[in-house]
């Protein structure tokens, strides 16, 4: 092929790709470019001053932070030994940890209630979560903390191991080479999954409305709203829901860019 033709099929190449690409980027960002320029800023403030919509925004950030942290907290060690460990039955326990992915969120809810509702778990012990901020956090954490663990497993991949044996060659204790070694060198990782669990949480409508429908966050207000009051009632309700979701999400990666995890390079 000659440098010419080469040069053609590049530019051709460099055209065409950028095109292909915009018509599903367009496919996000007009819906909700249309959602926003729909509602004049008065009704959005307004539907902001209307306590269920404050309360639901409340439970909302409050509900998916929790549901964050716990997702960190308990998938960052099952990513670490799925990433490190080799066992039988590896691919299984990977599956079981996306399972929730794959379920419809309904059937999620209608799982957790099974299990943990009065006539589950939470009957035998005397303490259910239907319907407490509880039972919304455990919905959330389900469906959510799988986006921590595989993400956070692929990052931990791509630490080089000899730089943990190095560490622990000079009397390093594995918690504090995990610390100060592995969780810094993965941490864009880490923080690409905590993002997406906190997206997820903040967003889940299926398995919180079967599990827990009150105390309501905002994706349940909406459906509330819409059933109650119809469509031009619930799109105000849906904008703060953006706006409350996009401005921590923002504050999310501020904070990881420095040290999602508390430890500096």
């Amino acid at each position: 092929m000659s440098r010419v033709a080469s040069a053609r099929d590049r530019r051709r190449w460099e055209t065409a790709v950028p095109l292909v690409g915009a018509a599903l980027l367009a496919l996000y960002a007009l819906p909700i470019a249309w959602l926003l320029v729909a509602q004049s800023p008065g009704r959005i403030l307004a539907s902001l001053g209307e306590p269920f919509v404050a309360s639901a925004a409340r439970n909302t950030l409050v509900s998916a932070t929790a549901s964050t942290c716990l997702a960190l907290l308990l998938g960052l060690p099952l990513a670490y030994w799925l990433a490190r460990a080799e066992f039988r039955g590896q691919t299984l326990v990977t599956a079981v940890v996306a399972f929730p992915l794959v379920l419809p969120p309904v059937v999620s809810g209608m799982v957790l209630l099974s299990a943990f509702g009065p006539n589950g778990l939470g009957g035998v012990v005397g303490l259910s979560v239907d319907g407490t901020l509880a039972g919304v956090v455990l919905a959330q954490t389900f469906v959510a903390s799988p986006f921590v663990v595989l993400s956070a497993r692929s990052a931990f991949e791509r630490v080089d191991r000899r730089l943990e044996e190095v560490a622990w060659t000079e009397g390093v204790s594995r918690w504090r080479t995990v610390r100060r070694v592995t969780l810094p060198l993965a941490r864009r990782g880490i923080l690409a999954g905590a993002t997406l669990a906190f997206a997820r949480a903040a967003g889940e409508f299926g398995a919180t409305l079967m599990l827990a429908y009150y105390p309501r966050t905002l994706p349940v207000q909406i459906w509330a709203t819409f059933q109650g009051r119809g469509l031009d009632a619930a799109v105000p309700v849906a904008v703060v829901l953006v706006a409350v979701a996009s401005g921590a999400l923002v504050a999310l990666n501020l904070v990881g860019g420095s040290s999602l995890v508390g430890v500096g390079e």
